[in-house]
């Protein structure tokens, strides 16, 4: 297995670096361009909840992320600096109150595009957001 790991700064552009990290390590292992796509969007979704909600745009504060390749998957690692969550009580986009709401989705969608989806306590603080994408095999 392979891993990358890198420091990013809590700004928007560091939304099209780690994207574009992840998408190179996919292509590396031969992920098709369906699951290019998912893995984009989740990645974008997860590191603008880092750079946002997380960090607060704070500029002494970075985002971690890790890309670990491995035959048949691709596992990414995306842990913000901030004072944390709890996943638990974040709304249910598709609850009828909050179907109208600009923001709340991106949790379900990262869901939808991985295949295994973790938000845990980062270390010492934070949140780490761990999502593994498998590699479909040819049948």
């Amino acid at each position: 297995m392979a891993e990358r790991k890198l420091l990013l700064d809590s700004t928007l552009d560091s939304v099209e670096v780690a994207e574009t990290a992840v998408l190179n390590a996919a292509r590396e292992i031969g992920f098709h361009e369906d699951d290019l796509h998912q893995l984009g969007m989740a990645v974008r979704e997860s590191m603008v909840n880092a750079v946002v909600h997380g960090n607060r745009y704070n500029a002494r504060k970075k985002v971690h992320l890790s890309v670990v390749k491995a035959p048949d998957r691709l596992t990414i690692v995306i842990a913000d600096e901030g004072d944390g969550f709890d996943v638990d009580t974040v709304p249910d986009p598709l609850a009828e109150g909050n179907l109208l709401r600009q923001s709340g989705r991106g949790l379900l969608l990262i869901r939808a595009f991985v295949d295994e989806f973790q938000v845990l306590p980062g270390q010492p603080r934070g949140t780490e957001v761990r999502m593994v994408k498998y590699l479909a095999k040819a049948s």
